[in-house]
């Protein structure tokens, strides 16, 4: 049985493990070279690297069993695409949920809506949105905002194209406890924190407990909506369809 997982959470590269040691032959695709780093090797996964159009997400579905869309819970485009290619070849598809959490912060549609939220805000912001986001913070002074971002060239040049200082560049790899973001917070005046929800994986209750301890306003932009199956309903679909084929069925 062959299973292609778009990844790049810790839950694809848990259920890609989990996978193939119940016999399945998996392939992995993963956006960037940290994705790669966080994905490890183990034996019956294949790890490609780097991001992919619609028709080249149909070209590596030919002659697969199974899809599993285990991007992050933010990833819209790529999960539309990839739930698309799944569509144009008749390959079945799954997503793999991530659990929501539960917060008192203050909840906006998008990263747009975060700036102009804090544009009427005073004090220093922390950013735990990804580098990606930094351009919808253009109208802040770069000198509040505080970017917590991947150890990447890639998260650097969004920071200096951003013309965030770099004394304010916070370059780490998470998750991270609720002390180191209570240190961070505190360290650098923070009066503010905008997060994704990413749930337990991501790290969000340390980050939310953190900013409730030090005072900090948690803006939390609003998770997509959308459905699919926790990683135990899937591992179960999975040893269904092996032990199918086992038969011979």
């Amino acid at each position: 049985m062959r299973v292609l997982v778009f990844g790049g959470t810790t839950e694809g590269r848990l259920l890609s493990h989990a996978l193939a040691r119940r016999g399945a032959a998996v392939t992995v695709c993963v956006a960037t070279a940290y994705g790669r780093e966080e994905q490890g090797d183990e034996p019956g996964v294949t790890v490609l690297t780097g991001r992919r159009t619609e028709r080249e997400m149909e070209e590596l579905l030919e002659g697969m069993d199974l899809c599993i869309d285990a991007t992050h819970p933010y990833a819209v485009a790529v999960s539309t695409l990839s739930r698309e290619a799944c569509k144009a070849v008749g390959v079945p598809y799954r997503r793999l949920l991530r659990a929501k959490s539960e917060s008192e912060g203050v909840e906006v549609e998008s990263a747009t809506e975060a700036a102009s939220l804090l544009a009427n805000m005073e004090g220093n912001v922390l950013l735990t949105t990804g580098a990606k986001e930094l351009p919808a913070f253009s109208a802040l002074e770069p000198e509040r905002l505080y970017p917590r971002i991947l150890p990447s060239h890639e998260g650097l040049a969004a920071c200096e194209a951003a013309g965030i200082p770099h004394r304010n560049i916070i370059a780490m790899q998470g998750p991270f406890s609720r002390e180191l973001n209570e240190a961070l917070i505190r360290q650098y005046d923070i009066r503010s924190v905008v997060t994704k929800d990413g749930g337990a994986a991501g790290g969000f209750s340390e980050k939310a407990a953190a900013a409730v301890a030090t005072g900090a306003t948690l803006v939390v932009l609003r998770r997509p909506e959308e459905t699919g199956e926790t990683m135990e309903t899937l591992l179960r679909e999975v040893e269904a369809m092996l032990a199918r084929e086992a038969r011979g069925e």
